[in-house]
């Protein structure tokens, strides 16, 4: 098995070389290699490592910073039907509006559209042998899940993202602070 991926990644990285421009990926090494592309870019917001692992949970810390994955139905927002807009749990950056929203049934929460088209960076991640789109807040860098083209119309599109890389701010009369819903509420960590 260990020499079928080793030759899937080789063929994954011929094809990423025959492909021409290679400006997705400003490494030294295609993202075939890498694994998922995660560029030395300078992100417009960013924070010491020591900074986040005192304000974010263990698990927050996880999937943000180290690109990991909760387990499917155990995300505080999986099941969340409130009217709000998520956050990014990092840098606080508007993502996703409740209104795209939907229960796609695997497991994670799922949206089919962004709040702005800029609100989320998309890379191409080769990691598990997989060919995948990963999603990261545009504002700082954090890995927020993935992009799937099987989602509802209009945009046909699903970005299942990790409840632990969202906070939640309700909509309403107390729109202009951030709900208790911010993946850490009981530890007082995550507080945007």
């Amino acid at each position: 098995m260990a020499v079928f991926l080793r030759r899937g990644l080789l063929l994954a990285f011929l094809r990423t070389l025959g492909q021409g421009s290679n400006k997705a990926y400003p490494s030294a090494l295609p993202a075939a290699v890498l694994g998922a592309c995660r560029s030395k870019k300078t992100w417009p917001v960013s924070f010491p490592q020591e900074e986040l692992r005192k304000r974010l949970t263990p698990k927050q810390f996880h999937v943000t910073q180290e690109r990991g994955t909760e387990s499917a139905f155990t995300g505080e927002f999986a099941y969340h039907k409130e009217e709000g807009t998520y956050h990014c749990v990092v840098c606080g950056a508007p993502l996703f509006s409740s209104d795209s929203k939907f229960d796609s049934g695997s497991g994670w929460p799922s949206f089919f559209d962004l709040l702005k088209e800029e609100s989320v960076s998309l890379a191409d991640d080769f990691s598990y042998g997989l060919h995948r789109v990963e999603t990261t807040c545009s504002q700082c860098g954090a890995h927020l899940g993935h992009l799937f083209d099987d989602g509802p119309k209009p945009t046909g599109k699903r970005y299942c993202i990790n409840s632990a890389s969202l906070a939640f701010q309700a909509a309403g009369p107390d729109e202009g602070r951030a709900s208790t819903s911010c993946g850490a509420a009981t530890s007082g960590k995550a507080d945007l």
